[in-house]
């Protein structure tokens, strides 16, 4: 199932709504009739009820009815003020929850047999703790004040395909270890290195644009269906450090744009012999003429190794005698030093 949601906010208006005392304003029976619609059979066959909920924009503070709400399966109580919605553990028959624009700082749920998709965009969130419902296939954390990935549970976890984390304080990737994850996305945190890639086995985009790094140590060949990365605007400065996603069997897109590097000479030439099988950078695909200038490169740059190792040879003569030649001159100046100690 994918549900898409408006994730624009004034973030000046969030902030003032943050730090203003709100009036309390409490979810009534006399306001469920207008926020109700789509009659359907209840589970059991038995009757029908309203399934369908949206008390979006009321400036809610307290969603205590719901409790009474049961058969309710789309629920949309975004842009209130909730700090808490707790009672939406009792809907155990919900699909989708949208609490975007709230005053949340916990996304904590009791376990949730059917939540197909939550969105807690644009809250003061700390945690992801409290979000392992068993059907959950994508998981929006947007633009919240989320500092470590910690509670993720694989096994209940296992239907997750989506992850978003945009916008939060994150300094490393660890914490997220979902071998079926398919989509990553963490653009705009403060990320400075890659931690536990290796275990994300089934992920196959990952964004990370806007972030910290300069290193690209941390895929593996274990990121077997990985395709598509976006780096875009990140401090790496050094053509080196692309020859480390080389281990990445699937690779076929890259974004470099915005960091250091896209200003180096030959700079897509220079991507395309490391990762040899790539088709597309920062969104633009390869073309015969850049392949080319990159095989002919590469080969010039193979030639040029092997006559310098060649002339190493000639002037040195085989390594295995130049070291020996420099151990018994060590092993000489460590005997005299021993001797003088005895002494």
């Amino acid at each position: 199932m994918t549900v898409l949601f408006d994730n624009s906010v004034d973030f000046n208006d969030q902030k003032i709504k943050s730090e203003v005392k709100v009036p309390e304003v409490l979810l009534t029976e006399e306001m469920m009739p207008d926020c109700l619609s789509l009659l359907c059979k209840t589970g059991d066959g038995l009757a029908h009820a309203y399934v369908k909920l949206d008390v979006k924009e009321r400036e809610l503070t307290n969603i205590a009815l719901l409790k009474s709400f049961i058969h309710l399966r789309y629920v949309d109580v975004s842009k209130n003020n909730l700090k808490d919605i707790s009672p939406l553990s009792a809907l155990t028959h919900m699909l989708t929850l949208n609490a975007n624009e709230n005053l949340l700082t916990s996304a904590k749920l009791e376990e949730m047999p059917f939540l197909q998709v939550a969105t807690f965009n644009n809250n003061k969130i700390t945690t992801t703790e409290g979000v392992n419902h068993p059907m959950l296939e994508h998981l929006s954390m947007n633009n919240n004040e989320i500092t470590k990935v910690s509670g993720l549970d694989e096994a209940k976890l296992s239907r997750l395909h989506t992850i978003e984390l945009r916008g939060n304080k994150l300094t490393t990737t660890e914490g997220i270890c979902l071998p079926n994850l398919k989509n990553l996305f963490l653009g705009a945190n403060m990320i400075k290195q890659l931690d536990g890639m290796d275990k994300l086995t089934g992920v196959t985009t990952v964004h990370l644009r806007e972030n910290q790094l300069s290193q690209l140590d941390g895929f593996s060949e274990e990121n077997k269906m990985l395709q598509y990365i976006n780096m875009r605007g990140n401090n790496t400065s050094d053509v080196k450090e692309i020859k480390k996603l080389a281990c990445i069997p699937m690779l076929r897109a890259l974004v470099l744009s915005e960091n250091p590097v896209a200003e180096e000479d030959d700079y897509r030439v220079e991507v395309l012999i490391a990762l040899r099988k790539l088709e597309r950078l920062d969104k633009e695909e390869y073309t015969e003429d850049e392949r080319n200038d990159a095989e002919e490169m590469a080969e010039a740059r193979k030639a040029e190794e092997a006559n310098a190792e060649m002339r190493d040879l000639h002037v040195h003569g085989p390594t295995r005698y130049h070291i020996s030649f420099r151990d018994d001159e060590n092993e000489g100046e460590n005997g005299d030093e021993q001797e003088g100690v005895g002494q």
